[in-house]
């Protein structure tokens, strides 16, 4: 059993990283916390997919004349370079939604966030901000001249 569970661990340890992310997307209201577990699926996949690939003894694709040799799957190292430019690229358009949240409502949890969305607090301060700023919309767009 224990060589078994040695002999999976890449498996394993893909599996456990999955989890606890789903575990921190689903459980922390803390939006930043939301990011880090969806980094840590990002992760989990990453793994799985590279641990596919992985064979042991196995040399990189490369051919050599009159040589037989067990090579690995160049595939899947691929799709986890494509994935990590994704995951990167989706992670700074959340951190960045996540930011533009924090200046509107001061507070980076979920829960109270939508509760003042869902109470109509934005649209007083959304009010109170126009009150406090004469300038239109339009005005603002205008080239000067």
């Amino acid at each position: 059993m224990l060589d078994l569970i040695i002999h999976q661990r890449l498996y394993i340890g893909s599996i456990a990283l999955f989890i606890l992310g789903l575990g921190t997307l689903f459980l922390h209201p803390n939006l930043i916390k939301k990011i880090i577990g969806l980094n840590l699926m990002d992760t989990g996949s990453f793994l799985f997919l590279a641990a596919m690939g992985y064979m042991e003894g196995g040399q990189a694709p490369i051919l050599e004349e009159g040589a037989e040799q067990v090579f690995i799957n160049p595939v899947p190292g691929g799709l986890v370079l494509t994935g990590i430019v994704v995951a990167v690229s989706s992670t700074a358009l959340f951190l960045s939604l996540t930011c533009r949240l924090y200046r509107r409502y001061h507070s980076l949890n979920l829960d109270d966030i939508l509760m003042r969305m869902w109470s109509g607090e934005d649209k007083v301060e959304q009010e109170e901000d126009q009150e406090s700023n004469p300038v239109s919309e339009q005005e603002e767009n205008e080239e000067p001249k």
